[in-house]
């Protein structure tokens, strides 16, 4: 990298930078973070725990977002201390270059934290795949899927817990729910929402012909116990079954896994990961609430005429992405038009740029609005 080029591109991270920085005011951080703070030593702090509970979750936001602010005054700081020795005669090495970069990637990654307003964006998640029409084809795919955000998850230090996983017929999967904590998962990811389509020679065509598959990816966020969702008894439906696929002995000889269907909403959901009957109960019953959680936000959200654009992406009617593997690379999200060649970097997670550019597009038809 030549100096005239490390400069541009230092005064363009820096640029954002500054930008970023005039929108927060550190010092009302740290006074709200105190003001919490005292509540945590009043000796009645734990006589209500739901309270104390959710104190505790602030404070930690607030912690974890003066840190982020004083990372990105570090490597800024890092940057300008190179720069300054650049100008002052000094050749660029590799050190300065990986600062730099380094720089860059922060910048980005606190541009897109400010991209999530939304009151549930913080959340964790439930991501859900389900294969389209096709058989073999398409339950692979599904499962190519599933590889991509376990690795996106892996990249970005999240936890996975798989919720339900039922194997293929030959190959991939059926059906697949993952639990996924850490702060901001749910706003990430809910760009992630609608169908996939894929486009490749066939592994499993002896003909080695053309085919096109599909996989329908749902988001939910993650509920805690400060949103209350009332589900009377009565309009479940709870059936047991025997549990199928990976699990030992025990997971296969007894009625360990469960469905629950909510009558008046029409949602099914299940679960046969969990050892007991009541596990499974309980992690189907977490499922269940976070769904009609999302129903509620899309009702609440087409009542005031935003949902319309949404709507189609998590519909099977259109894809929102397709990963061309045959006859060229491409990746394409048809929302934003933003495209890649690179289909295995996107394959092994790496979506950032993707997500970035959905978040973009929501936040700006939201200023229009």
């Amino acid at each position: 990298m030549d100096i005239n080029t490390y400069r541009e591109q230092f005064i363009l991270v820096k640029k954002k930078y500054h930008e970023l920085r005039n929108i927060i005011d550190i010092d009302v951080l740290n006074i709200e973070l105190n003001r919490l703070r005292e509540f945590t030593v009043d000796v009645n702090f734990w006589d209500d725990n739901k309270s104390a509970q959710k104190i505790l979750k602030q404070i930690s936001k607030i912690e974890n977002e003066i840190k982020m602010w004083a990372d990105l005054d570090r490597h800024f700081n890092d940057s300008d201390f190179y720069m300054e020795i650049i100008n002052d005669g000094e050749t660029i090495d590799s050190d300065s270059i990986k600062t730099l970069n380094s720089f860059s990637r922060v910048v980005e990654k606190v541009e897109l934290l400010n991209l999530l307003s939304e009151e549930d964006d913080q959340r964790g998640a439930i991501l859900t795949i389900h294969p389209g029409a096709g058989g073999t084809e398409s339950q692979d795919w599904a499962s190519m899927l599933y590889r991509l955000y376990s690795r996106w998850c892996e990249r970005n230090k999240y936890k996975i817990k798989i919720l339900d996983y039922q194997d293929g017929d030959e190959a991939g999967l059926k059906d697949v729910s993952i639990e996924i904590s850490g702060n901001f998962a749910y706003g990430y990811l809910k760009a992630e929402r609608g169908v996939h389509r894929l486009v490749r020679i066939s592994p499993f065509d002896s003909n080695s012909r053309r085919h096109t598959s599909f996989a329908s990816v749902f988001v939910y966020p993650l509920l805690d116990d400060d949103v209350e969702i009332e589900i009377d008894d009565k309009e479940i439906r709870i059936d047991t079954y025997r549990a199928s696929g990976a699990g030992g002995q025990h997971i296969n000889k007894t009625d360990s896994a469960v469905r629950l269907t909510h009558a008046s909403s029409g949602i099914v959901v299940q679960c046969q990961n969990e050892r007991s009957q009541l596990k499974n109960k309980n992690t189907a019953m977490k499922m269940l609430k976070a769904k009609l959680y999302q129903k509620e936000l899309e009702e609440r959200a087409a009542e005031h005429e935003k949902l319309a654009g949404q709507k189609k992406d998590i519909g099977w009617g259109s894809q929102i992405r397709s990963y061309v593997f045959h006859p060229y690379n491409l990746v394409k999200d048809h929302r934003t038009n933003v495209e890649r060649t690179n289909v295995q970097a996107t394959m092994d997670g790496e979506i950032d740029q993707f997500i970035r550019a959905y978040l973009l597009m929501n936040m700006e038809s939201k200023s229009v609005v």
